[in-house]
């Protein structure tokens, strides 16, 4: 049995050295570093992601829900660099529990946020600007298919190539985009991809224009996902029936079934802000930075060595 840590040494001062940088940039622009608990009473619905919990509590999958609550009580720009957990295999890019950067942008929309996430991966990486394609655009690149209009069956058989049959319609989205298009994306700069179904994002903000599509963006960088973001709903009333929509999903998949965040839903009714958020992967960040082929080359011990 080893008792050594997985990362280097070296690995620890980029993280460490990382942090501060984070910290940084955060200060310059006025926005508050908080901390909000690790464990909560409730979490997020959502069928693709399933917490690990104890017979009474949940430990988070994101900080989301409580940093809202902040955003409610008048807290202003806020972020957070915290350790989240989720029930899921460890691999390549990852493992059950990871860091992660969260923040958010009282005031800020999806393009305000996009550009300020820009400049913050120019500033830790020294990469070149980013370039941005929306959902639809990269999916017929990369597939000759739309998400939106081509038939569930195009899609369907377009899956069944990685040995899965008869999925639903986000499914083989997320399988395909997965399997067949995240390896292209982000390799000369960073790639932004905004504008996603609104079937896949429950806690981001319908366009006006096109209610088929949420105001959601992701950040690839040489192949890895590493940021998810949105212009955050503040509807109380619609968000509550998206969870409740999320919670007939897992009912119908045999997931278990959670209790919702009751006092996140007050803070909604009570009144948040306009605002957009974001959170970054700290793991893929630094194996992006170091040049590291596996998330084990920047965790000091990792699920296996826990």
């Amino acid at each position: 049995m080893t008792w050594h840590p997985t990362a280097s040494l070296n690995a620890l001062h980029v993280r460490a050295d990382l942090y501060a940088n984070i910290r940084d940039f955060f200060k310059s622009r006025h926005v508050l570093e908080v901390e909000t608990p690790i464990l909560s009473a409730a979490c997020v619905p959502d069928p693709m992601i399933e917490p690990i919990h104890t017979d009474t509590l949940f430990l988070h999958t994101s900080p989301e829900l409580a940093m809202k609550r902040l955003l409610a009580a008048g807290s202003g720009a806020i972020f957070q660099i915290t350790k989240v957990f989720r029930q899921e295999e460890s691999g390549r890019w990852h493992n059950p529990e990871f860091s992660l950067l969260e923040w958010y942008r009282p005031d800020f929309s999806q393009d305000d946020l996009i550009q300020e996430v820009d400049e913050f991966l120019q500033t830790l990486l020294q990469c070149p600007p980013a370039e941005c394609v929306t959902y639809c655009e990269v999916f017929e690149q990369y597939t000759g298919l739309h998400p939106l209009h081509s038939a569930l069956s195009d899609l369907q058989n377009y899956a069944a190539k990685f040995g899965l049959q008869d999925l639903d319609r986000d499914t083989s989205l997320n399988l395909i985009l997965s399997h067949d298009i995240e390896s292209h994306l982000g390799h000369q700069a960073p790639l932004v991809i905004k504008d996603f179904p609104s079937s896949q994002a429950a806690l981001a903000r319908k366009r006006t224009d096109n209610p088929q599509l949420a105001e959601r963006f992701e950040i690839y960088i040489k192949g890895i996902e590493l940021a998810n973001g949105f212009y955050e709903l503040t509807d109380p009333i619609e968000q509550r029936q998206r969870f409740e929509q999320d919670l007939a999903k897992r009912r119908l998949l045999n997931l278990p079934l959670y209790p919702l965040d009751e006092r996140f839903l007050a803070a909604l009714s009570a009144g948040i802000p306009d605002c957009s958020g974001v959170a970054i992967g700290l793991d893929r960040l630094l194996m992006i930075m170091m040049g590291a082929s596996h998330i084990n080359d920047v965790l000091a011990f990792p699920i296996d060595y826990a």
